[in-house]
């Protein structure tokens, strides 16, 4: 079985603004432990003996309109170190260069798609977009539609408040691949917040273009917790179909309360209860097919 990271990052410092200054609170809780370079030999590091073949490495929005150098930058590393294996990228599908910006991006061969973070939540320590309904603006939209003419995935990062609106959006761009970050992150765990999260996978399921992340779990609880976290992988995946759910480690923002090895092989053991053609498509075989990594 070839098993692939389908999330993590690495970052310089430098490059990112909201690692810079005093820690403003965010999603996932203190992080002064990773306000600091996280590099791909530690990466590296961090996955070593866990049979992590291939890497999936996703935006950690670098300075404002230097989007394609991020892109570059990790094309460099991966030109170097043979890992990440594909990349994604931001762009702001709003913005009046998009069709450039993509263009630009396109120029690292790893590239293979999109993450412009839609998530708002009433909690504005939860939020990061501006408004709930970016999906829903025509001129966002527009920048949307180049995505599939360019054979690029997009990354749809929501609350189950929005995933309606997502649901609408796969709907309506029925061949463009989609993939939803975090298991739709599930920030409620009342029995009503469990209701409105199943209700709204469901609703994106029905969209055979939407695949979803078994990833940041630990992103509301801030720790790895494996009886938390299993009945949201294994509805997740009941959901879906096993043949359209990928693992993502989202490191290292885990790091905070984890390392590697507990996050992958407990999630693995949870997986341990599909059978085997359904674990290699979680661990391997959807991410494969999704973002062809080199």
């Amino acid at each position: 079985m070839e098993i692939i990271d389908a999330h993590h990052h690495i970052w310089q410092m430098k490059n990112l603004p909201w690692l810079v200054g005093e820690p403003v609170p965010r999603i996932f809780g203190p992080y002064h432990s990773i306000r600091r370079d996280y590099p791909i030999e530690e990466y590296l590091a961090d996955i070593r003996d866990c049979g992590v073949g291939q890497t999936v490495y996703v935006q950690v929005n670098w300075i404002p309109h230097q989007e394609a150098d991020e892109t570059r930058w990790v094309q460099s590393v991966a030109n170097k170190f043979g890992c990440p294996n594909a990349i994604v990228g931001f762009a702001d599908l709003t913005g009046p260069n998009v069709a450039a910006t993509l263009a630009a991006h396109l120029e690292s061969p790893l590239f293979r798609g999109v993450r412009q973070q839609l998530h708002w939540h009433a909690n504005p320590q939860y939020r990061f977009a501006s408004r709930p309904d970016l999906m829903n603006d025509n001129h966002w939209r527009r920048g949307f539609a180049l995505l599939h003419k360019l054979g690029l995935v997009f990354e749809l990062q929501v609350f189950t408040s929005q995933m309606a609106d997502g649901a609408r959006l796969a709907a309506d761009f029925p061949e463009t691949t989609i993939v939803l970050e975090h298991a739709g992150m599930l920030e409620d765990r009342s029995p009503d917040g469990w209701n409105r999260w199943r209700a709204g996978m469901r609703l994106l399921a029905k969209n055979p273009n939407v695949c979803t992340k078994i990833s940041g779990l630990g992103t509301f609880l801030h720790r790895f917790d494996r009886a938390a976290i299993r009945p949201v992988v294994l509805e997740t995946i009941e959901i879906f179909g096993a043949d359209r759910c990928l693992f993502g480690s989202n490191f290292p923002i885990e790091k905070i309360w984890t390392d590697y090895q507990t996050l992958f092989h407990g999630t693995a053991s949870i997986l341990g209860e599909l059978n085997a053609n359904e674990k290699a498509a979680v661990l391997g075989g959807t991410a494969k097919r999704i973002y062809r990594p080199a």
